[in-house]
């Protein structure tokens, strides 16, 4: 049991991963989240309010069960097979995010002054997270996929639109991470 309770290697988790990609594609399926939003809306009955919404979402079944093993194994994984709640972050980047007002840097996988329910009824924590969320869901669609489905199965299979995707989120990365990050929380 001690194998599971550590980071793998690269040279294990990148076949690992591989093999999923190569089970996606051999069963003409792609690797992505993105999409089970609108699929999820599909079923709630959104096609009756928008055309853009009336597909047969029995297409992307798999996809809602990939969905609920990806939080029902996150779940586990944190619960069961973690030995500490701490993330190995690099000392200078703790720093950084303490001099921003972030006063659990590397002690959780999410920051208490933005993720709080305290935080998330201020005006500042509302706006923040609400802006994010349209970005996202805007990006998202306007990219073809999330970050996971371009980086992962778009790049694996030598996709140029998947390339300038992924080019887009990193420079979007350090955008927000040099410059707008700083002046949010600064």
């Amino acid at each position: 049991m001690d194998i599971l309770f550590q980071p793998w290697a690269w040279y294990v988790s990148g076949p690992l991963i591989a093999l999923v990609l190569f089970f996606f594609f051999y069963f003409g399926k792609n690797f992505g989240i993105s999409t089970n939003l609108e699929t999820m809306c599909t079923i709630a009955g959104a096609g009756k309010i928008s055309d853009y919404f009336k597909k047969d979402w029995k297409e992307r079944d798999w996809a809602l069960v990939f969905i609920v093993g990806l939080i029902i194994g996150g779940y586990v994984a944190v619960n069961y097979l973690s030995t500490t709640t701490t993330i190995d972050l690099n000392p200078d980047t703790v720093k950084d995010l303490s001099d921003l007002g972030f006063s659990n840097a590397g002690n959780s996988f999410v920051p208490n002054e933005i993720f709080s329910i305290e935080s998330m009824l201020t005006l500042k924590g509302f706006i923040i997270l609400l802006v994010a969320g349209i970005f996202i869901g805007f990006g998202t669609r306007y990219a073809g996929g999330c970050t996971s489905g371009h980086a992962i199965t778009g790049l694996s299979s030598l996709q140029l639109p998947s390339l300038i995707a992924v080019i887009g989120f990193f420079i979007g990365g350090l955008l927000m991470t040099w410059i707008l990050f700083p002046l949010i929380f600064g």
